[in-house]
Order: C-alpha cells, then sequence, then structure tokens
C-alpha cells in the first residue's frame, strides 16, 4: 500500500496552506474510497492569541468537515487532478447532509477521515463517509456532492464595489 503527501495533494487539489486541511493520504482505491489524515497542531492559525494553552481548546467543528470534505474531493478527482482552480475542470462542493458530531479532537491528535464514493455520474460525485481520532467516532458524513465543472462554463468572477453614499444622504 502506498501513501501519498503533501506534493501528490497539491498536485491534485488547489487547496494551499493555510486552508490545505489534509496531511497525507494513507489509502486509495481509484473510484471508491479513500483514508486520509490531518494532524491538529496547536501552530495552527485558528489558535493564535488562544491563551492558556491552545491544547485546551477543541479544533473547530467546521475546520474537521472542511478537511474531511477536502479528502472527498481528493478521492473525486484522484484519476484526473487539476491543482489549478482558473483551468480545465474545478470542484464545486454542493450539499453535505446528514452530518453528526460525535467527539472532539485537540491539538498533538490526528485525525483519520474515511471517505467513500457512493455514485459518480457525469462528472458529479456523491461521497460519503466518517472520521476517527484515537479509533473513536468524530464526525461522520451521510452525504457529500462534488461536482466537476468545465472554468469555461462558469460565470466569469466580477467584482462590484458599491459608490460612496454622499455625507448627509440616505442610503
Amino acid at each position: 500500500m502506498s501513501a501519498y503527501g503533501l506534493e501528490r495533494i497539491s498536485r491534485t487539489i488547489p487547496h494551499r496552506a493555510p486552508i490545505l486541511l489534509v496531511d497525507r493520504v494513507t489509502e486509495v482505491v481509484a473510484g471508491e474510497r479513500m483514508t486520509t489524515r490531518k494532524a491538529v497542531s496547536a501552530n495552527e492559525p485558528v489558535y493564535a492569541g488562544h491563551t492558556g494553552g491552545a491544547a485546551d481548546y477543541a479544533y473547530p467543528i467546521p475546520l474537521v468537515v472542511e478537511s474531511w470534505a477536502q479528502s472527498a474531493v481528493l478521492l473525486a478527482v484522484w484519476e484526473a487532478p487539476n491543482p489549478d482552480v482558473l483551468a480545465g475542470k474545478v470542484e464545486l462542493a454542493g450539499s453535505i447532509k446528514e452530518i453528526a458530531v460525535e467527539g472532539r479532537v485537540f491539538p498533538g491528535q490526528v485525525i483519520e477521515h474515511h471517505v467513500r464514493l457512493v455514485k459518480a455520474v457525469d462528472g458529479t460525485a456523491i461521497l460519503a463517509g466518517e472520521s476517527r481520532v484515537d479509533g473513536e467516532p468524530l464526525l461522520r458524513v451521510g452525504s457529500f456532492v462534488v461536482a466537476l465543472r468545465d472554468v469555461t462554463d462558469l460565470p466569469a468572477p466580477t467584482l462590484s464595489i458599491p459608490a460612496p453614499v454622499p455625507a448627509g444622504a440616505v442610503a
């Protein structure tokens, strides 16, 4: 069984530090399942400014969900990687349902994500799975939808800055 680190992960999905929340792929069966790891460190930006020691603060659940979702995207695009959001197929998160939080994780612990492909049709994947810490349940995801769309099919981003309201005018 091969393990893959940050080099392979960065060649597969566009996420980069500080929001890349997957450290290692420990198992992959392309088109079926993947196991990844995320080491939680007290040096992460989320712990900046905490007093009393970051080890006393649980890692935020939204970041656990994001880390699991990045693992799901990795599985969805493993055989057709695209680390560039400005070209080729981009990964769009659809819906995520049936999330159950079953534990907490602290700095110094490692999250192990298990993702399985439920169904893939025409560039859209439905995935499900769980996360564990020290063998104990942390998170369960009933379904997560990832759509792969060609960047040329997406509307061009626009930057809209509202005009300033003159002093004394009613907005």
